[in-house]
């Protein structure tokens, strides 16, 4: 009986450790996302230049924040869908480079297909960690909102005057999601349990 009792509290405290370190990740993916949406807003629309390095470096933060979401979890924890996120926005990254050469509507279909990918993982990675953690049903929306902007990315890739300003939605979108997970992750944090 009181190793059960240890096993729970181990599993418990181990929780609330992953949703500390979650709760950090996605107030900074947050912050990210704000400040990226504020430099499409000012900057982008009158430097393209400057335009097309945001473009990148939005798939490009996605593999910094994904190593950090592996290091939140536990050493044990299932990580191959992370994995999978860091190579999709590594090819994204790349291909976002070449396609941007020849054209905003190609860097919006690239962009759109790592919408699709990834937000398929966030969600799998939302539902996976609702049992475990709580709090993650911000997640599991973005998620299939992601695969939903993905889609719509590469239907208005041809049309007129799309160009990274399309993506600014996307992104605040993403950012709410993250705050709304990080003040859910709070109730597991102050709570010292699992919750549900």
């Amino acid at each position: 009986m009181t190793t059960t009792n240890q096993s729970n509290l181990s599993i418990s405290s181990q929780a609330v450790a992953t949703a500390i370190s979650l709760r950090k990740l996605y107030f900074t993916r947050a912050g990210f996302s704000i400040l990226w949406v504020i430099l499409v807003s000012v900057l982008a629309k009158t430097n393209t230049s400057i335009a097309m390095v945001l473009f990148i470096i939005y798939p490009a933060w996605d593999i910094i924040a994904t190593y950090f979401d592996i290091q939140a979890n536990p050493a044990n924890s299932n990580k191959i869908p992370q994995y999978v996120n860091i190579g999709i926005s590594t090819l994204t990254t790349i291909a976002v480079v070449f396609a941007l050469q020849q054209g905003i509507p190609q860097a919006l279909i690239i962009f759109g297909a790592w919408a699709i990918l990834t937000g398929l993982i966030q969600l799998i990675l939302g539902l996976k960690r609702r049992k475990a953690l709580g709090g993650q049903w911000p997640m599991i929306i973005s998620g299939a909102q992601s695969m939903l902007a993905g889609g719509a990315f590469i239907a208005m890739a041809h049309k007129p005057n799309q160009g990274i300003t399309t993506l600014a939605g996307y992104a605040a979108f993403g950012a709410f999601y993250f705050l709304l997970a990080a003040f859910r992750l709070s109730k597991t944090v102050k709570s010292g349990a699992v919750v549900a």
